[in-house]
């Protein structure tokens, strides 16, 4: 389809102030552009067509996920995901399911804190990537050469397909279940965190790490802007793909982020529900405990 040329004059694009109460501003054309392909994302579609919208979506950015992701949090998704992990209360021998692995930054994290982790993702390119990291990381490591080290060696995460609404695992199979930033991406996340809630053993911790949604109007509305301008630039630089990372704004506006996960967890009957803000509640990890038998 041929591209409309570029006019001098600025275009008028609706400004996210608030969640719910938008309001006009002026932008210059390129980045207005942006901002309205983010308005009507190409890969963001309510309901059943959710999921097959979202797995185009990670297979364009398969290859690239990673590096975006330190561009754009400017590295420190890897404190975020550290500190769900330390949150998560890792014992040796703990059988640990890691929700939308993705790419296999959160599974390898548990594993190293000694969990037998099982990852699971709809999106096979995606798995592709986490297993050749995975693999990769195995070659650097030195095999071990006595029992004792092999004993002490980190196990590598499994990586399987399958579906987060649909878990294929019998009720309290685990003893962690953390999903990062995947939940958002469900067609309906109240089914994956119920989901997640049922293959959890008594006693099990249930984590979730997402983009939130700051309480403070002033930081929201930065955080937004941020999201709709900046982020799908970097994807339009770094992976020609601009409306890739405009979904993520897209997507957040119709995700009631930490207070609804929260809500929802105490709903189910979880025990020690809580949230930890991150920058504000630019991020967020949601926590709760399968109450014990």
């Amino acid at each position: 389809m041929p591209r409309r040329p570029l006019s001098c004059n600025p275009v008028k694009v609706p400004r996210f102030g608030s969640p719910n109460c938008p309001n006009s501003g002026t932008l210059p054309p390129v980045l207005g552009q942006l901002t309205v392909r983010a308005m009507a994302n190409q890969f963001y579609q309510p309901g059943e067509q959710r999921s097959a919208k979202v797995s185009d979506l990670f297979a364009a950015i398969a290859p690239r996920y990673d590096f975006i992701n330190d561009l754009q949090s400017f590295g420190l998704h890897r404190r975020w995901k550290n500190r769900l992990v330390q949150m998560a209360g890792v014992q040796a021998g703990a059988r640990a399911l890691d929700v939308c692995c993705g790419t296999g930054d959160i599974s390898q994290r548990l594993a190293q804190a000694g969990a037998k982790v099982t990852g699971i993702d709809f999106s096979e390119p995606m798995l592709a990537v986490a297993r050749q990291r995975s693999a990769d990381r195995r070659v650097r490591e030195a095999a071990p050469v006595t029992q004792e080290l092999a004993d002490s060696a980190v196990r590598a995460p499994e990586f399987i397909q399958g579906d987060a609404m649909k878990l294929p695992f019998a009720d309290g199979s685990f003893d962690i279940v953390t999903v990062g930033y995947g939940l958002r991406n469900l067609s309906h996340w109240q089914t994956g965190i119920e989901e997640m809630f049922r293959v959890a053993k008594p006693g099990g911790r249930v984590l979730v790490l997402d983009f939130g949604k700051p309480d403070n109007a002033l930081w929201r509305s930065l955080y937004f802007t941020y999201l709709r301008l900046c982020v799908p630039l970097l994807g339009l630089i770094f992976c020609r793909n601009a409306a890739a990372y405009a979904y993520i704004l897209e997507s957040l506006r119709h995700y009631p982020a930490q207070n609804g996960v929260a809500a929802k967890m105490r709903k189910l009957g979880m025990a020690n529900v809580r949230i930890v803000n991150l920058l504000g509640g630019v991020m967020s990890i949601n926590y709760g405990e399968r109450a014990a038998a």
